[in-house]
């Protein structure tokens, strides 16, 4: 509710997602809360393609996707899959989102762009890299970390009960898998996977430590909600849990 003669300004955010991606919405919705208004797109099912072939389809279709809002205003547009993104290089990345920007006029990022400047913005330089992908996709996503100027000091393979899956990984089973890796007390964690059901695992992955906990969902949204707001949101140590601005700005 708000008081008569006065509006609320919500801001308008398009993702892209992938057809099974169980997280990436649930996770935007509660982190962008009520300052914007999130309007959803789906990559196409694409049945019996390889695993590689599917990510590389979901690059090629990124430009159709981005036009698929046709003249819905936007404030901020964002590809919510990071998976694909490991088979280009960190430039090739930027260069693509640049371009779709350009081209519909919508500030748009990957959500690996997002965790780029998100990271930037915190001043993030060594991270240690939890991944629930296939152990070749985890390979090219180190080899892409460490092409943008990031030092992977260590990676957490993680995995479902009944394989490699990002959006199979219970929240017990991220908590448990990354306390068994030991990641140091004071390291930065980066959690790669829109699909990755993350929130949940933030407070106790934190709890009696001095850990900054990054995931994809929350970088997408911090990227999203700073264009949406026309400022820079500010990430907290551990966003979800501490809500509470830093003075003269707002949280994630």
């Amino acid at each position: 509710m708000h008081r008569p003669g006065h509006t609320v300004s919500r801001g308008r955010v398009g993702v892209i997602v992938a057809p099974a991606n169980p997280s990436a919405e649930p996770e935007l919705t509660r982190l962008l809360g009520s300052r914007a208004d999130m309007h959803v797109t789906r990559f196409p099912v694409r049945p019996g393609l390889s695993l590689a072939d599917r990510l590389e389809g979901y690059n090629r279709d990124l430009p159709a996707l981005a036009g698929a809002f046709g003249g819905l205003r936007l404030d901020a547009m964002v590809a919510a899959c990071s998976e694909p993104r490991y088979l280009l290089g960190p430039d090739e990345d930027r260069d693509q989102c640049a371009e779709l920007a350009a081209a519909t006029g919508v500030p748009f990022a990957s959500a690996t762009l997002a965790t780029r400047e998100a990271m930037d913005h915190v001043m993030v330089s060594d991270i240690v890299l939890i991944s629930p992908y296939q152990p070749w996709v985890t390979e090219l996503a180190e080899r892409f970390w460490k092409s943008s100027g990031m030092n992977v000091t260590q990676v957490v393979q993680v995995r479902a009960h009944d394989g490699y899956s990002p959006y199979g990984v219970t929240p017990a089973e991220l908590v448990s898998q990354v306390e068994l890796a030991e990641p140091p007390a004071d390291a930065v964690l980066l959690f790669t996977g829109t699909g990755l059901a993350t929130l949940p695992v933030l407070g106790p992955l934190s709890a009696g430590n001095d850990r900054v906990l990054l995931t994809s969902n929350l970088c997408t949204a911090w990227w999203a909600l700073s264009r949406a707001v026309g400022r820079h949101v500010t990430l907290s140590r551990v966003p979800y849990r501490r809500p509470m601005a830093a003075r003269g700005e707002r949280s994630a």
